[in-house]
C-alpha cells in the first residue's frame, strides 16, 4: 500500500519547469503511480522519461489525458483555450481538472467555456514558486518547499475535487491558500507581473544605449538582483501581459504617477519628498523581509 496516493494517474500537460517539478515532488513522496506527459516536442518528452520525470508521454492528448485521475495544465496561458478543447471529450467523469497559471481570469473563463459539466471538476491554481530558468532539466521536487500555491476555486468548483488538489499541493511541501479570482488577479499584477514588466524594459533599455557595453561591463550585483527575472521565459511573460491586461495596465498607471514624483522630486530639488519615499520604500521592504523570513522558519 502507497499510505500517500492521491491519483493512479496524473496527466502533466506541458513538462517543463513547473510541471516537471510537481511530477518530481508528487513521485517522491509516493503519491502518484503514473505521470503522463504531453507537448509537441518528442526529444523533449523523451529526455523528460530518462530524467525520470514522466514515465509515459504521447503527442496525442487525448491519448494522455484518458483515464487520467488528475490533470494538471502547465503550459503558456495563451495555449489554454485550444488544450482545453481538446482534451474536454476524453476526460473521464471522475477527473480533477487544475493548471499552474499565473493569471486566473483567462483561464477560469477558457474552462469554462470549454470543459461543460466537468467544469465543476476544474479547480484554478497557482504555485508561487519559480525560476528564471526554464524547461524539464531545471525541474526538482524540492521548488515548492516552503512556497505558497494559490487556488482560486469559484462558486461551481466541487469541494471534493478542491480538497484533492489541496491534498496534492501539500504533499510537494507547499502552504496552500485560497483566493478570489479577482483577487488573485489584482495583487499578481503588483507583486509579479509588474515587476517582470520592470525588468524587461530596465534591460531592453540599457541594452539599446550607445554606451551598453560599458554599462552592463560595470554593472554589480544591484542590477544582477533586480533584472534577474528579466531571463525569464519571454513567451510566458508575453501570455501573462495579455491574459491579465486589465489589473496590469491599472497598476502601471499607478506605478507611473508614482514614478513621475520621484522625477519631480529629483528636478525640483526636493530632498525631504525625495527622502520620505525612500524611507518609507525601506521600512516597507524590512517589514515584508521579516515577515518572509518569520514565515520561512516558523515550525510546521
Amino acid at each position: 500500500m502507497i499510505a500517500n496516493l492521491i491519483a493512479r494517474r496524473i496527466a502533466i500537460i506541458g513538462v517543463g519547469l513547473i510541471g516537471g517539478s510537481l511530477a518530481r515532488a508528487l513521485k517522491k513522496v509516493n503519491a502518484v503511480k503514473t505521470v503522463a506527459g504531453y507537448g509537441r516536442d518528442e526529444k523533449h518528452l523523451q529526455k523528460a522519461v530518462q530524467l525520470g520525470v514522466i514515465d509515459t508521454y504521447s503527442l496525442n492528448i487525448k491519448e494522455v489525458v484518458n483515464d487520467a485521475d488528475i490533470v494538471v495544465l502547465a503550459t503558456p496561458l495563451s495555449t489554454a483555450d485550444s488544450l482545453f478543447a481538446a482534451m474536454s471529450g476524453s476526460l473521464k467523469q471522475t477527473v480533477i481538472v487544475t493548471d499552474v497559471g499565473s493569471a486566473k481570469g483567462k483561464i477560469v473563463e477558457s474552462a469554462r467555456g470549454n470543459l461543460g459539466e466537468l467544469f465543476t471538476r476544474f479547480v484554478p491554481g497557482h504555485p508561487i514558486a519559480g525560476k528564471e530558468a526554464s524547461g524539464v532539466e531545471a525541474s526538482f521536487a524540492e521548488l515548492f518547499d516552503a512556497h505558497r500555491v494559490i487556488l482560486t476555486p469559484v462558486a461551481e468548483t466541487e469541494h471534493e475535487a478542491l480538497n484533492v488538489i489541496i491534498d496534492m499541493w501539500e504533499l510537494t511541501g507547499a502552504e496552500v491558500v485560497s483566493l478570489d479570482v479577482e483577487q488573485h488577479d489584482e495583487i499578481l499584477a503588483a507583486t509579479s507581473h509588474l515587476p517582470h514588466m520592470l525588468a524587461y524594459a530596465l534591460v531592453d533599455c540599457l541594452s539599446g544605449m550607445q554606451e551598453r557595453d560599458k554599462i552592463f561591463e560595470f554593472a554589480a550585483g544591484g542590477f544582477a538582483d533586480f533584472t534577474r527575472i528579466a531571463s525569464s521565459h519571454p513567451r510566458m511573460w508575453h501570455d501573462i501581459c495579455f491574459s491579465n491586461r486589465k489589473q496590469l495596465l491599472k497598476v502601471m498607471d499607478q506605478f507611473e504617477q508614482h514614478l513621475d514624483s520621484i522625477r519631480e522630486a529629483i528636478k525640483n530639488d526636493d530632498s525631504d519628498a525625495l527622502l520620505n519615499i525612500f524611507e518609507r520604500a525601506k521600512t516597507s521592504r524590512d517589514k515584508f523581509t521579516d515577515q518572509r523570513k518569520k514565515r520561512n522558519d516558523s515550525p510546521e
